[in-house]
Parts: C-alpha cells; sequence; structure tokens
C-alpha cells in the first residue's frame, strides 16, 4: 500500500482493487474492464501493464499501457504522473485513446516527445442508448455471423478498419492478429451482418461486454449501399440483440466529423453523453 501519491505497476493482487476503479465508469472503462476481467492483470495475458495511480494509499486511477495507452479514472495529478512514466519507458503503442478530458491533457504533456501523430481525433461523442429503437424499425436480414462466414466477413473487416484508421489491419503481420480478433468475436457470438449473395452489406461488432455495458464497433455499409438507410436499421437490429443477449446500457463513439453517422446513431436512440479522444500514430 503507498502513503504518499506514486505510481506503479499493478500485480495479480491487486486486481480487486483495480476492477472497483473501472467498475465505477462502466460505460467508459468497458473496454479495458472487459480485458481485465477475462486476462486479470498479469501483463503477459493482459497484452500490457496496467499502471496504478495511488493517493491517501487508496488507488485512484488507471492507465492501461498495451497496444493502446488509455487513461482509465484519470485524475489531473494521475495524468501528469502518467505522463512522466510514458516518457521514461518510451512510446510502444500505436494510439492514445480514452475520454476526452485525461486523454488531451496527457496527450499535451506527451506531444513534444512523442509526437508528431498520424492523426489526432480531439472529440469522439461518446453516445449510449438504454432501450430498443422505438423510430427505426430493425433490420430482419441482420444476424449473427456463423463461424463458417469467416472469409465472408473478414474483407468487409479489413474494409471497415482501412477506411477509419488509415492503414490497413493486414500491414504488419498480415492479419492474424487482427483474423484472430474478427474470430474472436464471431465465435463469441458479438459479430452481426446482413449478408446477400455472399457479400456483406452491413456489419458491426459489438467489441466490448460486461455485465453493465458493452460498447459497438466497427460499423460499416457496403459503399455500393450508402445512402439507403442500411446504417439506422442495422443498428436497430444489433441494438436490439445487445439489450437482450448482453447488456442493459449499450454505448458507441463516433468522430464529431461525421455529421451523418452522429444523425442516424441519434433517430436509432442513441444520445450524446460524453466524449472520447484518439491519438493515432
Amino acid at each position: 500500500m503507498l502513503t504518499q501519491p506514486a505510481t506503479r505497476v499493478l500485480e495479480p493482487a491487486d486486481l480487486g482493487a483495480a476492477l472497483a476503479v473501472l467498475e465505477s465508469a462502466p460505460v467508459e472503462n468497458a473496454f479495458v474492464t472487459a480485458r481485465v476481467q477475462v486476462a486479470g492483470l498479469d501483463p503477459w495475458r493482459l497484452g500490457g501493464e496496467m499502471w496504478g495511480w495511488y493517493s491517501e494509499g487508496r488507488l485512484r486511477s488507471l492507465c492501461y499501457s498495451g497496444a493502446n495507452l488509455v487513461p482509465l479514472c484519470a485524475t489531473p495529478e494521475a495524468v501528469r504522473a502518467f505522463a512522466d512514466r510514458a516518457r521514461r519507458t518510451g512510446r510502444r503503442c500505436s494510439s492514445i485513446v480514452g475520454p476526452a478530458e485525461p486523454t488531451t491533457e496527457l496527450w499535451r504533456l506527451l506531444e513534444p516527445s512523442w509526437g508528431p501523430a498520424r492523426d489526432v481525433r480531439a472529440r469522439q461523442p461518446l453516445m449510449v442508448a438504454e432501450g430498443p429503437s422505438t423510430t427505426v424499425v430493425p433490420d430482419p436480414l441482420v444476424r449473427r455471423v456463423r463461424k463458417d462466414e469467416m472469409d465472408v466477413i473478414m474483407p468487409a473487416c479489413v474494409a471497415m478498419f482501412t477506411e477509419e484508421v488509415g492503414v490497413s489491419p493486414l500491414a504488419n503481420d498480415g492479419g492474424l492478429l487482427y483474423q484472430a480478433r474478427v474470430a474472436e468475436l464471431v465465435g463469441a457470438g458479438r459479430s452481426f451482418a446482413r449478408i446477400e449473395d455472399g457479400k456483406v452489406v452491413f456489419k458491426a461488432e459489438i467489441g466490448a461486454a460486461i455485465r453493465q455495458a458493452c460498447q459497438i464497433q466497427g460499423v460499416w455499409v457496403a459503399p455500393e449501399h450508402r445512402g439507403k438507410g442500411l446504417s439506422e436499421t442495422g443498428m436497430a437490429a444489433v441494438l436490439r440483440y445487445a439489450l437482450a443477449d448482453i447488456a442493459p446500457v449499450v454505448s458507441l463513439y463516433v468522430n464529431d466529423y461525421n455529421t451523418p453517422a452522429r444523425a442516424s446513431y441519434r433517430r436509432v436512440g442513441f444520445q450524446e453523453t460524453g466524449a472520447f479522444m484518439s491519438v493515432l500514430f
């Protein structure tokens, strides 16, 4: 137990305290909480370290340091401490992402040594729905992707990732890690699509799921089918599945400049409750 404000790498024995912090903000922390619930705090299983910031002998804030650097429930003092540790260890992540306020400050402190970034998305509205759509009829053709449809869903996933992030997920290892992640979501029943003539028309995944909340990601409509309202009816269908089978609160975050998507999600029933920020390297 640390009696002075300080940071350290958390160990498996700290799991209970870490989960208490994470679960204090279940919607914002869902992605990391889901990973911690499965892998614990062992860095090898978790895919990175969990840094803890202590004040008055209590764990108050966290920062996940792996493929992403993610400040969690981070106070201003904790952000400064996490930035100091990040500078000392050097950049190992491909992005910084998290709630907008602490992530903005973390990037301000790290930019002189870690910059320039490839892209900075300063405000990505966090949107939440707690009930099925009352205005949009769910697309009856949207369903769970089957395990034998990996060859059908993968091209759509790659197209979505490349369009959204600006680089192909196949670039570094031929896509082995990305394919494994897609297969994991398909196997868990959290990949949804409308498939016509062997091609994906609409797709989305529930990328993170905990008891209190889940998070939709990877929303994509094939270019030749855009402008037909399929994103709205498709999202209404995924929302229905999510609420019925996974969690009582469903969230997503979207780039603030994507005005059509934000309007579409609002029509489905999502409301903006906060914001994220992403820094891409």
